[in-house]
């Protein structure tokens, strides 16, 4: 298509910038941060640029000790929180004012103890002075107060909880009651080792983690988006219901450099959901459609939510095995949303968009295809056994290298810096998510509670491996509620993955089934932000678009469980002919499900038609072969018979016309 013609089109169903910040900020806390000008704008830039040039440098040169690398990130973390979030919403958003400057110079001090006296706390075994003491207790203060400030309220009332059940666990209830320990070794626990909040969560956080949401920044800024959007338009934007699966195409491509679910939402959904509902989606449907293929964004492989990172540091699994074993539930997921969209299309009898308004592949390829080369990168050194720390160096050399062949993609000195800064904002929140959850792990770790929270969540089940798995779903779904994904997963991998694990969970299923679910909560009404952002660009009632999300990922609901009872669909002891019967079994599970979520497969479902659907697609993921089998076939079945009720339905019409 023409370039006007593309232009016009993303103008006239595109929100406003500032409409959608605003939708963002309402319900991603992360976003709510100060719109600076003058010195301070300047110096909160800058620091967030040597914040990323920091860690370019030690990924590219090599690590600092573990210590100190974790102690220099949070350092960054904090100073860069108190200059950019403001106490509360209801103050002056365009200054920093002078308690706030105090705060960071003190969250610098706190931290910076630990980066430039770390050989004298080592050779003294951490045993704490009363100058650790004192700062030992700033720094948890402070930690709790900037990771209030990015994350909301819930975790650092959590992290308060557990750093309160370390001093009174002697007025615990029995099953959780343990001697108490004194302030000098708490403080020791959590402030100068490793195990507080300096623990491997941060750990990944000061190494991956920042890297891959650099790389993000780096290609946002050279054109992805774009490239991804324009892509999914040329792809799939003429075929019936053409938007609703470019919203699929689009969110899945750019969630896998976006960690965000809510972000993500809003970069696609203000331009896909207002065509989704010019070719006439039901408002409720595109926000949900839009929610439901961006929060899938962190399971797709290469690059995963942030929990993928550290559940490679807690398994002592390679990445690259993690990213392989998320593959083909990741691929069921989208394929179950592509699906459904096709499905509402041709129950609606929707068309696509006009083919001359939409850009043609090659003439996206052409444009922009070189983009594609940093992500093709990543995954060959990926494949090559390079580590996902390197491998995102280089991949974010390779997008500027690559995006200077062409002068729309090229990065000027201010597109190089405004992604310097923007990548550093972007992995605030995730740094302080795991620094607070460090309060829970370090708590756990000095306590036993998490052996103790096992064994008796394990009582709880009555040691069914069913009924630990629906406490556990439940469980990830309620702390989903209130958490971020990443500190959601530390905390579920901490207290429930164990207990699984004990039952006879393999710990990649375990690890990969809290994950699922904790991801899984942006989609779960009551709370549901994904859809929440969904529905707030689409103007539409919020409760009836987390239904219709949840509805339209009702697979993501059933595939952990399938982790847990049949590994081979992680691509565990794999067999070549089980395996491939799993494939096609929940190819036609999706199917299934899809049409009794709907309601439609061929011509509109009775009520009856809908429970069969709905009762075989559960029975082909289901663990036992011959049910899955038997399953498989009924499916077949339905579908041929639909098939032919539908062309006899439509003979009858002609000949009663």
């Amino acid at each position: 298509m023409a370039e006007e013609s593309r232009e016009n089109l993303i103008e006239k169903n595109s929100l406003g910038e500032k409409e959608i910040q605003h939708l963002v900020e309402q319900y991603d806390v992360e976003s709510r941060f100060r719109r600076l000008s003058g010195f301070a704008g300047k110096f909160a830039v800058c620091w967030c640029a040597a914040m990323s040039c920091f860690h370019l440098y030690t990924a590219g040169i090599g690590l600092l000790p573990t210590s100190i690398q974790r102690a220099v990130h949070l350092l960054f973390a904090m100073v860069a929180v108190f200059l950019l979030y403001p106490s509360h919403q209801r103050v002056d958003k365009t200054r920093i004012p002078w308690y706030d400057w105090i705060l960071a110079l003190l969250a610098a001090i706190g931290t910076g103890y630990i980066v430039f006296f770390f050989n004298d706390i080592a050779y003294r075994g951490a045993k704490p002075l009363p100058v650790d003491i004192v700062l030992g207790y700033m720094t948890l203060a402070l930690v709790v107060e900037a990771g209030r400030r990015i994350l909301g309220n819930v975790l650092p009332m959590l992290a308060v909880f557990f750093l309160l059940y370390c001093f009174f666990g002697r007025y615990a209830p029995a099953m959780f009651m343990h001697r108490g320990y004194s302030v000098a070794r708490v403080i020791q626990h959590m402030y100068l080792t490793s195990e507080g909040i300096f623990g491997v969560a941060l750990g990944v956080s000061a190494t991956f983690v920042f890297m891959f949401v650099l790389f993000g920044a780096f290609l946002a800024k050279s054109g992805g988006a774009r490239l991804f959007n324009e892509l999914a338009l040329a792809l799939a934007g003429h075929s019936p219901g053409g938007p609703a699966k470019v919203a699929v195409v689009a969110s899945g491509l750019l969630g896998t450099i976006n960690g965000s679910s809510v972000a993500n939402v809003a970069t696609t959904g203000a331009f896909t959901i207002p065509l989704m509902k010019r070719v006439g989606y039901p408002p409720e449907y595109a926000g949900a459609v839009e929610a439901c293929a961006s929060t899938g964004g962190q399971l797709m492989p290469p690059i995963m939510g942030a929990g993928a990172f550290i559940m490679s540091e807690l398994l002592g699994v390679p990445y690259l095995s993690i990213a392989a074993a998320a593959a083909l539930p990741a691929l069921l997921y989208y394929s179950a949303i592509f699906i459904n969209v096709h499905l509402w299309a041709r129950a609606l009898g929707l068309v696509g968009l006009d083919r001359a308004s939409l850009p043609r592949p090659r003439d996206v390829l052409r444009r922009d295809g070189h983009l594609l080369v940093p992500l093709g990168a990543i995954i060959a050194m990926l494949l090559m056994k390079f580590t996902p720390l390197a491998s995102a160096f280089w991949g974010i050399v390779a997008v500027v290298l690559v995006g200077a062949l062409r002068s729309s993609s090229r990065l000027g000195w201010r597109e190089i810096l405004a992604a310097l800064d923007e990548g550093a904002r972007g992995s605030l929140g995730v740094a302080m998510a795991c620094a607070l959850v460090g309060f829970v792990v370090g708590a756990s770790s000095l306590t036993s509670l998490g052996l103790n929270l096992s064994n008796n969540i394990i009582h709880l089940s009555g040691g069914n491996l069913f009924f630990m798995l629906v406490l556990s779903m439940i469980a990830c779904l309620v702390l989903g509620m209130g958490l971020p994904t990443t500190a959601n997963y530390i905390v579920c991998s901490t207290i429930i993955a164990p207990a699984l694990v004990k039952l006879g969970a393999l710990p990649l299923a375990a690890h990969l089934f809290v994950f699922y679910f904790g991801i899984m909560a942006d989609l779960t009404p009551p709370v549901c932000l994904a859809a929440f952002t969904g529905a707030g660009i689409a103007g539409a009632d919020p409760t009836r678009t987390g239904i219709q999300a949840a509805t339209m990922a009702l697979v993501a609901y059933l595939l952990p469980y399938s982790f847990v009872y049949t590994p081979m669909i992680l691509l565990q002891d794999v067999a070549p002919l089980p395996l491939g019967i799993l494939v096609v079994a929940s190819v036609l599970g999706v199917l299934g499900l899809a049409s009794a979520g709907r309601g439609w497969m061929f011509r509109t479902l009775g009520g009856v038609e809908r429970i069969v659907a709905l009762a075989l697609g559960v029975g082909a993921f289901w663990p036992h072969p011959v049910v899955k089998i038997a399953a498989a076939l009924g499916l077949v079945s339905f579908l041929f018979l639909e098939r032919l009720a539908a062309r006899r339905a439509a003979e009858r019409s002609v000949q009663g016309a």
